[in-house]
């Protein structure tokens, strides 16, 4: 069972307080801290804490945070030997804001993962083809993305793109035909079909309508709400599983990690759509990004309680 994850890896510096400045405002925090991030890193860690054999694909700069997030992923059981040291970039960085409700603002720096280009996708080239799932984000260029999707579809494995940031462009249309899973947010999917979906029917009407643009499966993730799934499988609404919530950074990311072992697995849709929604509810109780990925042991839990 390999999932390969070609994508971002970046460090993040995350400050907390109780509530999030307004624009223009100076206010005391309560704590920080530095740790590992990244969408593409926060998905591998998910994946890897679940027990897949997973692959990184991408860069890291030539610099401190580089040699740091490469020892956390390694650390995770992530294979990092994908991974290329960019001497001539800084690993990029994602600044972060938490509120005491568990809110968050993310800017991210993109540095070594703005230089991921077809050379990456031909050094990965044989790990992609060996590929059960491949895990696409749209915090390296698009080109080098489809590329690898490219090659991973051609040997019979499924891609998922989860599409965050949604360019200012918005995705070009040709991008929903070259993947199998589309797994945006309530914000990604209004920015995606013009409405922003704000219940479990929204969802619904959201995820058939990406399917409309060419992708076989849509994924909405609605927070603490819930995800709607629509496919040629079948469609429905699942409702999230209802934890103490302290932390919401990692939750997105790591549904995703969960998504993609259930269906590595060989899980029906329906069911790897609930192993994906333990995984992030999970992750939401603890603070960090990829540091908060859970267990397989803690998700099974859950899914049977």
């Amino acid at each position: 069972m390999t999932i390969t994850v070609f994508g971002s890896i970046n460090m993040d510096v995350t400050a907390y307080a109780e509530r999030i400045p307004a624009p223009g405002e100076t206010l005391h925090g309560t704590a920080y801290k530095t740790g590992l991030g990244g969408k593409g890193g926060n998905q591998a860690v998910a994946a890897a804490r679940l027990g897949a054999r997973t692959h990184m694909v991408g860069r890291i700069g030539g610099d401190g945070f580089g040699a740091e997030a490469d020892k956390l992923m390694a650390g995770y059981g992530v294979a990092m030997d994908l991974v290329l040291r960019d001497t001539a970039s800084a690993t990029g960085i994602a600044m972060i804001a938490v509120d005491a409700k568990g809110q968050n603002i993310i800017l991210v720096i993109a540095g070594a993962n703005a230089r991921v280009d077809a050379s990456d996708v031909a050094r990965a080239r044989s790990v992609l083809a060996a590929s059960k799932v491949l895990l696409l984000q749209l915090e390296v260029p698009l080109a080098a993305s489809l590329a690898a999707a490219a090659i991973t579809r051609g040997a019979g494995g499924t891609v998922i793109l989860d599409p965050a940031p949604v360019p200012p462009a918005g995705v070009p249309k040709e991008t929903f035909a070259a993947i199998d899973i589309l797994t945006p947010n309530e914000i990604e999917a209004g920015m995606l079909t013009g409405a922003t979906p704000k219940t479990a029917d929204d969802a619904l009407a959201a995820a058939r309508a990406l399917r409309t643009r060419g992708t076989g499966t849509a994924i909405v993730k609605m927070g603490a709400l819930g995800a709607a799934y629509a496919s040629a499988e079948g469609e429905a609404f699942v409702p999230a599983f209802k934890v103490d919530a302290i932390d919401t950074v990692a939750a997105g990311d790591c549904f995703i990690g969960g998504l993609a072992v259930g269906l590595a697995r060989g899980l029906p849709l329906a069911q790897a759509v609930r192993m994906a929604s333990a995984t992030g509810a999970l992750a939401t109780t603890k603070r960090g990004a990829a540091e908060a990925a859970p267990s397989l042991a803690e998700v099974e839990r859950l899914l049977e309680a």
